[in-house]
């Protein structure tokens, strides 16, 4: 048994098929083409050196209709064209990776196999959102091809769209049946014209097995350096066929599990003693012109406005901290700083906000969780009857299950409250200090350590059901291929938060009173309605008290999403031209999304939620909702629906020994959204095989399109929790809730997509070596986007933006600061880079028995340009900047072994070094030009780059059972320290990973 080892980066060239060229076939679409069964066979000898062709992608056929043996036609999926006929030439590049190479990667998530290649930048995964807690896409694993993001990125299963995991409307990968995926497409381009709204980046589409035969299966286990984010994987599959091979029943099911990493404790310990955090921090000096920099990167900084314990910030007492036993001391500032003992809180000796060093034991940064745990279940199946030769209907579903947790953030930071000095927990040592100074409150900070850190917990299940049917048919004399569906899908999901406090009580606890000798809470109101006062120095409240601001029926989320498609699609070759047959593609879709939400009382508000009953009502508590902390969830719903048709021709130019072979391929589509109207894509490109041989040259030119989904539309207000948002009205910090709504009059947005490159691929002279270098350029306009709540308030403040004043108040006397983010169609995006690719196959190297196998791929985006479309602002270019996910160089390389009894995989991952913005200009103290809001001048503005190395290998007990392992970041790199605390988008924050299992197939 021949077992091969790392990705297969498969780029085919179909010119005229020969025997020896068996498997070679292009990008297929839903669909369905067939070629002859001669065709179907095992590629061997000579012809398996081209499986490196880096021209067009495939894998080998799909989806047999009928008995092989008999003669019959298999479908060939291709994916970027709805065209079928088999010698069809895609002009667009296209990436595939088998079933193999997904094994062989040893992932507990097929979504990280996929994640690798350098195309992908930006894509979600267990790593990601973990430091939020209201957007509900912890563990979500979504693709974004070209830094563009998820939400333009068209994920498909077989050809057919997924309904979101998220109102976002991306689909999560983790809940796809993984061990039936036999190959998966990566197209690198727009194809919106193909297949409808959202294909702005490209898509990646999932082949499964549908024919497959026997049992098969996968057990797994891993765990990391540092002794956590233990991993269990569990997989199997069966496939048969009966009644004359005429009905053929998959199935799968699938359980795993990672349990995650962190967080850790306050300060700058990090889960399981990785010591590569430093509370680094990028700090506004907040001068401009003094000739050094307004901006200073730092390790070890200390915000002196809390303390893990407790902190006076102010005033004549400022300094003075409590230990977990409520015990005062004088706190220990960073960088010899002094108190200054003002009304405003300043630092002598220190930055504004931050100190370096000293006493570090509040930072909160250290809490967060650097994975999700999560917990996937998933079970598929699958039911097709050839009701005549080469024609087939079918039914699937598909049932899974994702739960995560995760930690945000460590503590509940409250850096600006104002204390009584009577309040009988003020110990009497402060309490005599007030009466000599003459005060009677000072201002106070503190983490909260005491309360425990918040934990947020996703559950998201999917019901998937399609049915449908594809064939053959023959029309006036030439044959047609169909394929239609419906589908239907539910996801639901639901998100809770636990041990979060409600801000009202938690005001009205803090503020104690002594009443008939007890110690109280001073506001009868509070009394009445069941408040227990709340010891806030030092590290000991009362479990009633905890019970009174942290009720145990914490915030809450309950979504519901469906989506609903009807798709018919046509391709067939009617009659052929001097150079071959003309192939068509026709085709309509209608599709209807919709979802509701639904949260708890005190996020929401009580008069918006129809079932309270475990909330009773409180006076003290906004009956309009922002209660909670954070995760304050709304209620809210919407729903829009698409109609669409489409035509796509590919007409063969040149088919001669003299001029080569070469095609022109061309796509319209035309979309009616119930929100905004009709709107047109289209898509022209063309390849030619060159005379001289194994060159091609190729290209395309498309205009795709990305339609407002149900989160932009119509999202439920999103509340989050700003606790230390700067007010440049005031120059203070203070505690705000930013609400993000949606906007029902955004339009789609509109892209230009162009791609041309040239591939060298197993020349005669040269077997087995396929080399190819794409250029590509998007540009979006009309992006629809929000500007972040510091952007709101500082365009305001600068007078650049006036309308955006009315979107927030930041001293709000009657209720919470807050400022209101909506989404518009104000921006652009313009990007553009290179694609490269290699690979080199040796059929037995220095005469041993297996092949070795050298691949490589490389993207280099030269300009990543993001316009935010408001006056007075300039473009921002994020190629390179090393907080972001598009830096100027990834690439991934591996070298590999095989042979009947074993193989060994070494894989490398490497982006190059970046910075920290491109707007920022670096010099030294003395030497800085002035600084302003468009060309900020910084000491340090570079983040190095990244290498990482894995390695695995398996081996061959038997014909039938392999047993393997894998070792990712086998050098155990350390992220680099970034203000952000971590880029996980680039960097690995998990350190070196160990993995073995065992997989069978009978």
């Amino acid at each position: 048994m021949s077992n091969s080892s790392g990705l297969r980066f498969r780029r085919w060239r179909l010119g005229a098929v020969s025997s020896a060229a068996i498997t070679t076939c292009l990008i297929a679409s839903p669909a369905s083409a067939q070629l002859p069964a001669t065709q179907a066979q095992e590629q061997s000898g000579a012809a398996a050196a081209t499986a490196a062709d880096t021209v067009i992608t495939t894998a080998s056929p799909q989806d047999t209709v009928a008995d092989p043996e008999a003669g019959a036609a298999q479908d060939i999926i291709v994916t970027g064209s709805r065209i079928t006929t088999g010698g069809y030439t895609a002009p667009t590049p296209t990436t595939v990776i088998d079933a193999s190479a997904i094994a062989a990667n040893a992932q507990p998530n097929i979504f990280t196999t996929i994640a690798q290649l350098p195309s992908l930048q930006g894509s979600t995964g267990t790593a990601t959102n973990t430091f939020s807690t209201s957007s509900g896409q912890q563990g979500l694993s979504s693709f974004s091809l070209r830094g563009v993001g998820a939400i333009r990125t068209l994920t498909l299963l077989d050809g057919q769209r997924v309904v979101g995991a998220n109102v976002t409307g991306v689909p999560d990968i983790s809940l796809f049946p993984q061990l039936l995926v036999k190959r998966v497409d990566v197209v690198n381009g727009g194809a919106s014209a193909s297949y409808g709204s959202d294909a702005v980046g490209g898509v990646v589409n999932f082949i499964t097995d549908t024919r497959y035969q026997g049992v098969k299966g996968n057990v797994q286990g891993g765990i990391t350096n540092y002794g956590d984010n233990e991993q269990v994987l569990v997989q199997l599959a069966a496939g048969t066929s009966f009644f004359e091979d005429r009905v053929h029943v998959v199935a799968s099911t699938e359980y795993a599990r990672e349990e995650g990493i962190g967080g850790g404790e306050f300060g700058i310990g990090l889960a399981g003693g990785r010591d590569w955090f430093r509370q680094s921090t990028l700090i506004n000096r907040n001068v401009l012109n003094d000739g050094s920099p307004q901006y200073l990167f730092r390790d070890f900084a200390q915000p002196y406005n809390y303390t893990k314990f407790g902190l006076i910030t102010a005033g004549p007492l400022q300094g003075t901290a409590f230990d977990q036993a409520g015990n005062p001391f004088q706190f220990q500032y960073g960088s010899n700083g002094t108190p200054a003992r003002d009304a405003a809180g300043s630092v002598t000796g220190c930055f504004p906000g931050f100190c370096l060093g000293g006493d570090l034991s509040g930072n909160v940064d250290a809490g967060r969780s650097l994975q999700s745990r999560i917990q996937r279940v998933n079970s598929y199946g699958r039911i097709g009857f050839d009701w005549a030769p080469d024609n087939e209907i079918y039914f699937t579903g598909n049932i899974g299950q994702v739960k995560t947790r995760n930690q945000p953030v460590g503590g509940q930071n409250r850096p600006n409250l104002t204390i009584q000095c009577a309040n009988p927990f003020v110990p009497a040592l402060v309490q005599a200090a007030c009466a000599t100074a003459g005060i009677t409150n000072f201002q106070y900070g503190t983490s909260n350590a005491a309360l425990g850190n918040t934990q947020v917990h996703t559950d998201r299940r999917q019901y998937r059901f399609v049915a449908g049917a594809k064939g053959r048919q023959s029309v006036a004399g030439s044959d047609w291929t169909y394929d239609m569906y419906y589908e239907h899908g539910t996801n639901y999901s639901d998100i809770d938060v636990s041990n979060i406090l409600l801000s009202n009580r938690f005001n009205q606890a803090i503020n104690a009173t002594t009443l008939n000798g007890a110690i109280v809470c001073a506001n009868p109101v509070a009394r009445a309605g069941g408040c227990q006062p709340l010891n806030i120095f030092g590290g000991n409240p009362s479990q009633q008290a905890l019970d009174y601001i942290m009720p145990a029926n914490g915030p809450y989320q309950r979504t519901r999403q469906t989506q609903d498609v009807i798709s018919v699609n046509f391709s067939g070759s009617p009659f052929s031209l001097w150079a071959g047959p003309v192939s068509f593609a026709f085709g309509a879709e209608f599709r209807h999304e919709y979802y509701r939400v639904r949260a708890d009382p005190y996020g929401a508000g009580i008069e918006n939620t129809p079932n309270n009953a475990a909330y009773p009502f409180d006076p003290l508590l906004l009956p309009g909702g922002n209660n909670w902390y954070a995760g304050n969830y709304k209620n809210g719903q919407g729903a829009y629906s698409v109609k669409e048709a489409f035509v796509e021709t590919n007409i063969p130019l040149l088919d001669s020994d003299g001029a080569g072979r070469a095609n022109i391929n061309g796509a319209v589509r035309v979309t009616d959204y119930s929100t905004s109207g009709t709107v047109w894509a289209w898509k022209v490109g063309g390849t030619w095989d060159l005379p001289i041989d194994g060159f091609r040259i190729r290209g395309v030119t498309s205009r795709d399109v990305r339609a407002p989904n149900l989160s932009e539309l119509f999202a439920a207000p999103v509340t989050t929790t700003l606790p230390n948002f700067f007010d440049p009205f005031r120059n203070v910090n203070v505690l705000a809730i930013q609400n993000t709504i949606g906007n029902t009059n955004l339009t789609p947005e509109i892209a230009r997509n162009s791609t041309a490159g040239i591939a060298f691929s197993d020349s005669k002279w040269l077997p087995g070596l396929s080399v190819s270098v794409d250029y590509y350029r998007i540009k979006i306009k009309d992006v629809i986007s929000s500007l972040g709540a510091g952007d709101i308030v500082n365009l305001c403040f600068r007078n650049i933006l006036p309308a955006g004043c009315s979107a927030f108040n930041l001293n709000n006397t009657n209720g919470p600061n807050f400022i209101n983010v909506q989404a518009f169609n104000l921006a652009s995006i313009d990007t553009e880079g290179f694609d490269i690719e290699a690979s080199y196959r040796w059929q037995r190297p220095l005469g041993l028995p297996g092949n070795f196998t050298v691949r490589a791929l490389a993207t280099n985006i030269r300009k990543f340009v993001t316009d935010t479309g408001l006056p007075g602002t300039i473009p921002n270019d994020t190629a390179g900047v090393n907080t972001g996910s598009t830096p100027d160089w990834k690439w991934l390389a591996q070298q590999s072994y095989s042979n009947d009894d074993f193989s060994l995989l070494v894989q490398e991952r490497w982006f190059s070094d970046g910075v920290l913005g491109n707007q920022y200009v670096e010099c030294g103290a003395g030497n800085c030009p002035a600084s302003t809001t468009t060309r900020p001048t910084i000491d340090q503005n570079f983040m190095p780059g990244a290498f990482y190395l894995d390695i695995g290998g398996s081996y061959n007990v038997t014909k039938e059972i392999t047993a393997y392992f894998k070792v990712d970041n086998l050098l155990d790199r350390d992220p680099a320290k970034s203000p952000f605390f971590v880029n996980p988008a680039l960097y690995d924050v998990y350190g070196r990973i160990y993995r073995a299992g065992v997989r069978f197939n009978f």
